[in-house]
């Protein structure tokens, strides 16, 4: 099962998940995810693999301008469709599949804050002399990308490391609307705030990054 999953590659496009409805017995319209979630919930292994196919992209660029961390936004990529198969019994087929997992991914995202906040206080102590070569060796760990982020262009990781800048709730919401193509009603239910407050934050993100990329020579258009 987790086989079929690996870092996105930069050269592929990311999937359209609006592609059209299937109309239910009893009226309701699936989606393409609804109808893969089905197969899921019926022991069907390959629909599995269609979603990690269709999502596993967008979750990796969600976690890495969060986090920073290609590796690890990797490592919850997986773990977020990895619980998106343990739980697709809980799963409604309602037409809100994107909505749904990104809420699976968002909880991950905010217990990886929690537990690194955790592990820095504990850890909080200035380093001895004898503690120069765990740091150097922490350093080059930090350095190594995953083979297909270590491909990216150099502005394309400048606009990765920019993105770091923006407040948490402007980044969420900029990259859930980008990458997780969530509508904004959507990212305000997911994300507990007002429709008005998530306009805001999504315009303040914006022109925030424009600003930034505009400071680095950088289109911002």
């Amino acid at each position: 099962m987790v086989k079929s999953m690996r870092a996105p590659s930069e050269d592929s496009e990311l999937e359209d998940d609006t592609a059209e409805t299937t109309s239910a017995g009893d009226g309701r319209e699936l989606t393409p995810d609804d109808l893969l979630m089905i197969r899921i919930q019926e022991g069907d292994q390959k629909a599995f693999d269609e979603l990690v196919h269709r999502h596993q992209k967008r979750l990796f660029y969600f976690f890495l301008d969060n986090l920073r961390d290609p590796h690890l936004a990797e490592d919850l990529a997986q773990e977020t469709l990895l619980k998106v198969y343990n739980q697709s019994w809980d799963y409604l087929p309602l037409g809100r599949f994107t909505s749904w997992m990104y809420r699976v991914a968002r909880n991950l995202l905010i217990d990886d804050y929690r537990k690194r906040s955790h592990d820095a206080l504990l850890h909080c102590r200035r380093p001895s002399e004898d503690d120069g070569d765990n740091f150097l060796g922490g350093v080059a760990d930090d350095l190594s990308l995953p083979e297909e982020y270590a491909h990216k262009s150099e502005e394309q990781k400048k606009i990765h490391l920019l993105m770091q800048q923006l407040p948490d709730d402007q980044r969420q919401t900029l990259t859930l609307h980008y990458f997780g193509n969530l509508k904004l009603h959507e990212i305000a239910e997911l994300m507990e705030a007002n429709l008005a407050t998530t306009k805001s934050r999504l315009r303040l993100a914006r022109e925030k990054l424009k600003s930034l990329l505009e400071r680095e020579g950088l289109d911002g258009s």
